[in-house]
């Protein structure tokens, strides 16, 4: 179904369309100085096609929350945990509710980590619900940026991975992303060079410009035109829009911002007693106030010099206790009862090792685990065999074996391949596709799939399918194989904490 909606007027009068159809398969940039309109634009883009799209807001300053008194959006608070943010995405897909993520209040790496958390839950939703939905992330050099910032290496791989799967294959998912940036420089180039649809807006670096002449396939001579656009002007290019560049003046909106643009106005007139408002503290103040201590005085140049002048002191003996013998043992065992209240909790599967390994450490003070704390390395390795179940020590010839062959891979991919050697091992049915998902931090089962035929293309394991349609996977290192188990069978862990 073709459906054109009024974006706002061209220079000779006509209506600037816009073909959402169109637009859900090629995808949208909008970029903008900060005053050129560029979230006028994306409001008056939301409004008139709420009735057409289910639409979903990646919102870092809460400007669009009422979208929800208007037209019907369900506002979400970004401040839960990621995995609540995850589960509550794979819902919106499958209810098909148009929503705003309020990221207000959060710091930016609170923010990337959200933003994260709730595209990826879009991302990784059943097959069953990819119904179209227009994406829409302001400032989105936010959570795509083009360099290294303030932020750590792990919220900016997370939040970069986020939006490249938005842009790069969101579209086979039903996922239309249209991104708005400041500043195309500060933009990922990976992620802007996905859109096939362009509004430019008032830029004034030259850097800029060249950049945006570019995309349009304008000459670089036409370029300074830019800086001469109006607020709420836009030159628009591609597929939806047009096929040459088109300048078009943005329609008005239904909606308003809760933040707008300072605007002048007269200065009040000054009270007599101004002085004592200033320097007076309030009431509230007070309780606040911080006691000024008396200055020390100052101590005489030949009382310093004569302190210098003493000899120093001759060092103590040492004490004849030496350091406390640390048994290992009761180390290891009080190590693997942290990993295992770390793995109770049903979202620690879905957290990265960075997270984790910094609660292992406040719960590991916590418990007065004695000795040097684990580096990361070496965690990865003992949450890896925690998570598979047995012990490092116990298990035989055959858990050995396993142990062996779990450091031929990377670290990531240690833990799930333990998990069906311990199946095997104890002739338990094979896991499921649900459960060896959760085992590896994600909520798709086909990436499991995928991790199968990588371990069996290393030839760790040989997969194969009986007369009952049942899964067994076989060791042939270790001499054994699971039991028959249902691929499709649900993750009980994740059902039980459902319920």
């Amino acid at each position: 179904m073709k459906v054109n909606i009024d974006m706002g007027a061209v220079a000779s009068g006509a209506v600037a369309e816009l073909d959402l159809e169109e637009l859900l398969a090629t995808r949208l940039l909008v970029q903008g100085n900060s005053g050129s309109g560029k979230s006028h634009l994306l409001r008056r883009l939301l409004e008139q096609s709420a009735p057409w799209v289910q639409q979903c807001v990646i919102d870092p300053e809460g400007d669009f929350v009422t979208l929800a008194d208007k037209f019907g959006h369900q506002v979400i608070d970004a401040a839960r945990s990621e995995a609540e943010l995850t589960r509550i995405a794979g819902r919106v897909r499958q209810h098909r509710v148009s929503v705003v993520l309020n990221l207000e209040g959060l710091d930016v790496e609170q923010q990337m980590r959200a933003a994260a958390a709730f595209l990826g839950g879009m991302f990784d939703a059943d097959r069953d619900h990819w119904y179209p939905v227009l994406v829409v992330v302001d400032e989105a050099q936010l959570f795509a940026p083009a360099i290294a910032g303030d932020v750590s290496d792990d919220a900016r791989k997370l939040s970069l991975g986020a939006m490249t799967n938005l842009m790069c294959r969101g579209r086979k998912r039903g996922l239309a992303g249209v991104i708005a940036t400041q500043r195309l420089a500060k933009l990922a180039k990976n992620v802007a060079a996905e859109a096939s649809n362009f509004l430019m807006g008032r830029t004034f670096l030259d850097i800029d410009m060249a950049r945006a002449a570019d995309l349009l396939g304008m000459d670089r001579r036409q370029a300074e035109m830019f800086r001469d656009l109006e607020r709420g002007n836009f030159i628009a290019l591609g597929p939806a829009l047009s096929r040459r560049p088109l300048p078009i003046t943005i329609g008005p909106v239904e909606t308003a911002a809760r933040s707008t643009s300072p605007k002048l106005m007269p200065l009040p007139e000054a009270p007599e007693d101004v002085r004592d408002l200033i320097f007076t503290p309030g009431p509230e103040e007070e309780a606040l106030s911080v006691v000024r201590r008396p200055a020390p005085k100052p101590i005489p140049t030949a009382d310093i010099l004569t302190q210098l002048s003493r000899p120093r002191p001759a060092p103590e003996a040492p004490s004849e206790a030496g350091p406390a013998i640390i048994d290992e043992a009761e180390r290891d065992a009080a190590i693997d009862a942290v990993l295992r209240e770390i793995l109770e909790d049903p979202d620690a599967a879905f957290r990265s090792d960075a997270v984790l390994y910094q609660d292992f450490l406040v719960r590991s003070r916590i418990r007065r685990v004695p000795g040097e704390p684990l580096p990361l390395s070496t965690f990865r390795r003992r949450l890896a065999i925690a998570r598979a179940g047995v012990d490092e020590g116990s298990g035989g010839e055959a858990w050995a074996m396993a142990l062996s062959l779990s450091e031929t891979l990377p670290d990531d991919l240690q833990g799930i391949f333990l998990v069906v050697a311990r199946a095997a091992i104890n002739k338990d049915p094979c896991p499921s596709d649900a459960a060896l998902a959760r085992a590896y931090g994600s909520h798709s089962p086909r990436r499991a799939r995928r991790l199968l035929a990588y371990f069996e293309e290393r030839g760790l394991l040989v997969a194969r399918t009986d007369f009952h349609g049942l899964r067994v996977i076989a060791f042939p290192d270790l001499g054994c194989e699971t039991a028959p188990g249902r691929p499709d069978a649900p993750d009980e862990p994740r059902r039980e904490a459902a319920e």
